[in-house]
């Protein structure tokens, strides 16, 4: 089982807060640099299909890679903090444009910031409040992302708590009696 007690505890669970931190951090700030000025158009469509594809091969690495490691938990903590945000900003980058494109797709004018709580607001189905997609592009790619966020909590996170499970069954010893294969 794993342990996190004493200096290499410590230091394994600093290591691992200090690495999911940093990917947050680095994919919100490319977000904030990329320059998202195309409109929203059929690349824009093509790129966030392109993106979606990319986050599923980089989950399906992911869940290789916990069930692999020799600490599961605490890499599955780290896929989780670069998985989720990246799916959050894709869908964020994808609003700013339809934004720019015609701001009348919702409730008022999206900044990159509004486009990221609203990507938030919808993954975690809170509702809408002060934001509401309102046209009918809007509608359908907040309707996408809910399909894809129920994909995201179903699948994804059972696919990593089993690749958490195969870990940690893989590191205990196999020929102690009584133990089960």
């Amino acid at each position: 089982m794993e342990r996190y007690a004493g200096r290499q505890g410590r230091r394994l669970l600093a290591g691992c807060v200090l690495r999911s931190t940093a990917s947050v951090v680095l994919l919100t700030a490319l977000f904030y640099l990329a320059p998202l000025d195309g409109g929203f158009v059929v690349l824009t469509v093509l790129t966030l299909g392109v993106g979606l594809l990319l986050f599923g091969l980089l989950v399906a690495w992911q869940v290789t890679a916990v069930a692999r490691a020799p600490y599961p938990r605490l890499r599955a903590v780290e896929a989780l903090a670069t998985a989720v945000p990246l799916f959050l900003l894709l869908f964020s980058a994808a609003y700013f444009l339809l934004s720019q494109d015609a701001p009348e797709s919702f409730s008022e004018p999206l900044s990159r910031t509004d486009a990221v709580y609203f990507a938030v607001t919808v993954f975690a189905t809170v509702g809408f409040g002060d934001i509401a997609p309102t046209g009918q592009t809007g509608r359908v790619l907040t309707t996408v992302q809910m399909v894809c966020d129920l994909i995201v909590v179903g699948l994804i996170a059972k696919a990593l708590f089993g690749a958490v499970r195969i870990g940690v069954r893989r590191r205990r010893p196999q020929d102690e009696p009584g133990s089960e294969s």
